[in-house]
């Protein structure tokens, strides 16, 4: 039987085999396909966003980079599943809004801490919500809905990618500070939800522009504003909520690429490197771009900064929404 003073050197060369071999892990990584989670369900702006980085990441790692949705509890089940996951680079999250600043407040279980829990890789970019009607819907402007809710309380419905994702918190946040009761209708993803509003099944939603512009341009959908305090190239015509008559009112949503924490540092040089190169490609910059997405590559250091500024950002918004945790 060794002795302690063996078993103690033994796992010291264990420890420094395993340090020495991770920048021959970076320079080998990645060996076989990379699964990415999308902790929504298709059709929403995560997979918009993430299906755009990673058909082109692939191409430059030489590898494929596998799509994986899923949804569940405001994103946080997907992402929660990432966190857990074995810190070797080959499991990575979309990161977003919803789940690494908003979830955290609103899950009281979420199962996972945004600051602690990841290494972040680096930002892709930004884009604001939509707010979105039925062409239908009587409303023609933000005062004009404001004015018909006044007039319907509590009959005035709008749905989201579910709850507590950052288009419900919008949604909640808008009513608050609109002085107006809206009846929450959440869904499992973007997608689901527009499928419904373009039926008419419920009134407005508030999307991501990635998500409804396609419809807005083709008139199955009528956007009533952008939730960015600045107007969208992609729709400029479209005025801004604290534009239509909600002072400092200001929803935008970030997304970027995560990985589990622990995840050895040279191979999180190495995506972000891709990921930056993948982002400076004029065919990925347009694809983003047509989708109303402004890209915003950065080191993953800064991504970390984010994702800070952005948590606390989200919480203040959380609590003045009114929601109360789950």
């Amino acid at each position: 039987m060794l002795s302690w003073k063996k078993r103690l050197y033994t796992a010291i060369a264990a420890l420094a085999v395993g340090a020495a071999s991770h920048p021959a892990r970076a320079q080998d990584y990645p060996n076989r396909p990379i699964t990415l989670v999308i902790p929504f369900a298709p059709g929403g702006s995560t997979s918009i966003v993430g299906r755009g980085i990673a058909e082109k990441m692939s191409e430059l790692l030489g590898e494929k980079i596998v799509i994986d949705n899923r949804p569940g509890a405001g994103g946080t089940v997907g992402t929660k599943a990432v966190a857990k996951s074995d810190p070797d680079g080959y499991t990575l999250v979309l990161g977003y809004t919803g789940t690494l600043a908003i979830g955290p407040s609103l899950y009281k279980k979420a199962g996972y801490d945004p600051r602690k829990d990841f290494a972040p890789i680096g930002m892709i970019g930004n884009a604001p919500n939509s707010l979105v009607v039925h062409p239908s819907f009587p409303a023609r402007s933000v005062a004009e809905l404001i004015a018909y809710a006044k007039q319907n309380p509590g009959k005035v419905s709008f749905g989201s990618a579910g709850a507590g994702t950052a288009s419900h918190i919008t949604g909640e946040y808008f009513a608050r500070s609109a002085g107006i009761s809206l009846v929450h209708v959440p869904y499992k993803g973007t997608g689901p939800a527009l499928v419904d509003l373009i039926g008419g099944h419920i009134p407005m939603a508030f999307a991501p522009i990635p998500a409804s512009h396609a419809n807005v341009s083709g008139g199955t959908l009528r956007a009533l504003a952008v939730t960015s305090v600045t107007r969208s190239g992609l729709l400029p015509d479209v005025p801004t909520i604290a534009e239509a008559g909600v002072p400092g009112f200001d929803a935008s949503l970030y997304y970027g690429l995560a990985a589990p924490a622990g995840t050895p540092r040279p191979i999180v040089d190495k995506l972000n490197k891709v990921l930056r190169d993948a982002l400076a490609s004029e065919e990925v910059t347009r694809q983003l771009g047509s989708d109303g997405t402004e890209v915003t590559p950065g080191s993953p250091e800064d991504y970390a900064e984010f994702i800070d500024k952005d948590e606390k950002k989200w919480a203040q918004l959380v609590r003045a929404s009114g929601v109360e945790p789950e």
